[in-house]
């Protein structure tokens, strides 16, 4: 279940998203980058497993509720631990607003919601738990955010138009198309990019590019890989090759076998 923010929040977060009794129970499933942070809240256990990306049997353990800062390459989730979720999507950049650092902080770091929140953080998980209706609990996590907003809220401007025009056009733009149209210099635009969007502008960039790649391959029932490459503006299918795992950790051809998945995720061991 989804809902969109408030007015007063639609700048910065994408949707609010519910899952309850949702299956597998078990298992786990890796999440492909995309340049955003998201909310989770576990609302069955005060847990989340966020396991290491080589050696499965290694894990990270959080309490039920935590930011996913923005990650440059994939994670590997417990699956089991948003059986009966809640979470915010938010936008890149979005996440800003909310917190009490600079999001580059959180750059491929999973962060227990206290942290940045303090007691704030369980009374909002307690209200959540008590809520009966999707209804009433997506107006919890709206009370919280509002409340939760810094002063100083809105997107630098020049990070406001490199945001809009990476995400329109990924597959040919470079970044000095952007900084020859902005006043800053390109090391002061790199340095209030990572602030507010927590990765580089190179690598969002090339993330943007990669969920281009993904938003291509849906509904194609044949691929040519050779010439997707050159359509989404990498150099080669080497190139296209070696992106591709180097933010998934699996192959263009294996990431086809679970294209039935949503939400960037994508089940492991197979």
């Amino acid at each position: 279940m989804h809902l969109s923010p408030a007015a007063a929040l639609s700048d910065f977060i994408n949707v609010f998203w519910l899952q309850q009794g949702c299956s597998p129970a078990h298992g786990m499933g890796r999440v492909l980058p995309d340049g955003t942070m998201e909310l989770v809240i576990n609302l069955e256990e005060d847990l989340i497993k966020v396991y290491d990306q080589t050696n499965h049997d290694r894990f990270e353990r959080f309490r039920g509720s935590l930011i996913s800062g923005p990650h440059s390459k994939f994670t590997v989730i417990d699956t089991a631990c948003q059986v009966s979720a809640i979470g915010v999507h938010f936008k890149p950049g979005g996440a800003f607003p909310f917190l009490k650092a600079a999001a580059n902080e959180l750059r491929n770091v999973h962060l227990p919601l206290d942290i940045l929140w303090g007691t704030t953080a369980s009374e909002m998980r307690d209200q959540l738990f008590e809520a009966e209706t999707p209804a009433a609990k997506f107006r919890i996590l709206e009370y919280y955010l509002m409340g939760m907003m810094t002063g100083d809220s809105a997107y630098h401007p020049a990070v406001f138009f490199a945001l809009k025009k990476f995400q329109a056009t990924p597959y040919y733009l470079k970044i000095a198309d952007v900084t020859e149209q902005i006043t800053l210099s390109s090391r002061r635009f790199i340095q209030v990019f990572k602030e507010q969007v927590g990765l580089s502008p190179k690598q969002f960039l090339r993330i943007q590019r990669f969920q281009h790649v993904l938003q291509q391959l849906k509904g194609r029932e044949q691929v040519n890989w050779a010439e997707l490459a050159l359509i989404c503006g990498y150099y080669d299918q080497a190139h296209f090759i070696h992106d591709f795992q180097a933010f998934s950790g699996i192959s263009p051809k294996t990431y086809r076998l679970h294209q039935s998945t949503q939400h960037n995720h994508v089940p492991l061991g197979q």
